[in-house]
Formats: C-alpha cells, structure tokens, sequence
C-alpha cells in the first residue's frame, strides 16, 4: 500500500507551533469540543491521501472472524481453536474472541473507567499530560511527532502496566482499582493466546511465551469525541501495530476498520468481545506464517467512542531492550529461508518512529 501527500503546505502557516499550543493547553481534544468547537481547527485536517485500495464498500459478507474460546482447555474443542487462530493469523491478522474469560462486568467498568478518567474537569488530569515516553502514566492528544506533524481526533491516557507496574497512586483515580483488575485479566488472556498462537505454529506452547512476548503490557485508553466535520480527519490514521500481540477492547460506536483484500472492512462490535490482532514483530518472528495488517478508526459526528488498547510488546523495558528478534530457528528451512534479519526493539522502534505512522510499515526496512 502507497499513501502520498498530495497537498501543499502555505509557507506562512506554522504547523509545529499550533501543534505546540495543542500540548500547551494541556486540555486535550475533549478541551476543544467543551469550548464550543464547530469547525475542526487545521491541525486536524488532514492532507488528502493517494491510497491504493478499492473503493466502494466491501462485499455485505466480509467480516473478520469470530473465534469461540469456549473449552480452550478441553483437548478436542482446543485443536478446533488452534484451527480457527491459525486460519485467521494467516489470512486476516485479527480476530474478534468471545467466551474469552473476562467478565463482561470487568469489561463495562473498564470502559466506564477511562470515560471518567477523560471527562473529570481539566486541571484534575493536566499534571500528567505529557509526552514523556520514560513516564509509566501520561495523558495527550495523540500527534505524530515524525516528519508528518499530523494531529488526530482523540485523547489517550497511558499506562505502562508490565513488567514494572506504576504504584497504585500512581494511576488516576478515577480509573485506578478498575484498570489494575482490567490489566491483571489481560495478562492472563495474553498468556492463553501466545499458548494458542506457539501451538498453530506447531512449536511448543510455551515458546512465544518463554522468548519474553507477554511479558510487557502497554495499555492505552482512547477517547474520541464526537467531531465536527469527521469526512476532514481521522480519529487513527492507517498503521499497523508495533509489538507482538494488542487485545482491544472496544464500546458500541464503531469506526475500528481493518485493511482486508485491498479493501476496507468494518470492524462490527460485539458485546463482551476483544479484538485481537498481530503486530509487526509477530509477524517477524513467524517469517510471514501469520501477518501484521493495516488498520484506522474513522472521526464521527457521533461519541464519545471509548476503546482500550492493550499491547503486548518489550521496548519499555530497559533490562531486555537489546534482547535480539528474528525469524524463529524452528519455522526455517530450505524451503522456507528467514526472510528477515534480526533487529532489537530499540532499533525497531526507532526506525517506527522516524519513518511515522500514518500508512507505513517498518518491515519492509528488515527485509533480508
């Protein structure tokens, strides 16, 4: 996929400096909209985008898959699971899960939870917007701080939960006890999935778990208001994900859409559901056998849209950021070469960073 500027930028308009006083606020997008915004500030308009996928909409039909993880543990009903992740991992790079373990009350009040955290007043949550990666728990709206200095519809609250969680005071108020139970389920959910997905591969179980994929957790709890003129911007531009595995959690509104046979298929929510989807470095180290895939969340007139990202992935963590990631030794062969070369996530990352997010894919650089 190609996406291109076609735009010019007026030399007398300074993009860096709005952006600046955007962060300067310190109130975020939700700031905007209780100001009375009606008309989207040029920040947000972004530049028209050459993508070279089909227009129109996707065939009525098309829908990622549904996986039941009822049973998991029940040896006939896990092979027929094993079945489905792989035959999704390989095609689609997403899954929605049910019967996943979570109690849908844990699920409502997580959703509750960063919705409080967003609409507390300003100068309750202005002392942790900030852009500092090194901090565990930060709020902003979200920019991309590469070449493109393009900013997006949407607020994030962070919170770096593993391996080295923040202290409890730490975490605001007004979503603390509920995202320290909400993370500990993931946790687990994340370890039952790189089981499952160790297992389509045909490697031991323990494999993806044992070469530190589950062990970082970097959780993000999005708020979208609703927007003014959403044909103008995007709530998340076209990206694929970085690490290894992110589990998303998302309300009823809709607007998540996944890159699927060149065209662009809705994501339609569930009840109780998780979207899971690989991200680059899985795709990495499985040489191609399961895909990392683009993915964007439409502006509406309609919100606030409430998700929570949680990624599965190690940069974070100063004690293995060199810990190198390649091609798994037990996928190769003659017939199947390593197709890519070994990088650790600092490098990775880097590169992520430097090339931007909006419709780029840092593989094709670590490409052998």
């Amino acid at each position: 996929m190609v996406v291109t500027s076609t735009a010019t930028v007026e030399s007398n308009y300074d993009r860096k400096s709005e952006l600046l006083a955007i962060d300067r606020s310190k109130a975020g997008i939700k700031g905007l909209v209780d100001a009375g915004l009606a008309k989207l500030p040029r920040i947000f308009v972004h530049d028209h985008l050459n993508v070279e996928i089909k227009s129109g909409p996707p065939e009525a039909s098309l829908e990622i898959p549904v996986i039941d993880l009822g049973g998991v543990n029940e040896p006939t009903r896990r092979a027929e699971i094993i079945d489905e992740i792989r035959n999704a991992c390989q095609k689609w790079g997403f899954f929605q899960a049910v019967n996943h373990g979570i109690l849908v009350t844990t699920l409502e009040e997580i959703i509750r939870g960063i919705r409080r955290f967003h609409e507390q007043e300003p100068e309750s949550k202005e002392g942790l917007y900030s852009r500092e990666e090194s901090k565990k728990v930060t709020f902003n709206t979200k920019i991309d701080m590469s070449q493109a200095l393009t900013a997006y519809w949407r607020d994030t609250l962070t919170c770096v939960m593993a391996p080295h969680p923040p202290a409890p005071e730490q975490l605001p108020e007004a979503c603390r006890d509920i995202m320290l139970d909400y993370t500990n389920n993931v946790m687990n959910l994340g370890l039952t999935l790189f089981e499952l997905l160790s297992e389509a591969l045909g490697l031991n179980p323990n494999h993806l778990k044992d070469i530190g994929c589950a062990e970082g957790l970097y959780v993000m709890g999005h708020y979208y208001p609703a927007c003014p003129e959403p044909e103008l911007t995007m709530g998340t531009g076209i990206h694929t994900d970085s690490g290894f595995l992110t589990v998303l959690l998302q309300d009823q509104t809709g607007g998540l859409q996944v890159l699927h046979d060149n065209q662009w298929v809705d994501v339609t929510p569930i009840p109780g559901a998780l979207i899971i989807n690989l991200g680059d470095l899985l795709q990495l180290i499985t040489n191609d056998k399961f895909i990392s895939v683009y993915h964007r969340v439409l502006a509406k007139n309609v919100g606030p849209r409430i998700s929570i990202a949680s990624f599965f992935r190690t940069y974070i963590q100063p004690d293995n950021a060199l810990r190198m990631y390649g091609p798994i030794k037990e996928l190769l062969s003659e017939e199947d070469p390593p197709l890519y070369k070994e990088t650790n996530v600092v490098d990775y990352f880097k590169f992520k960073h430097i090339k931007g997010v909006e419709g780029t894919s840092a593989l094709a650089h670590f490409k052998l």
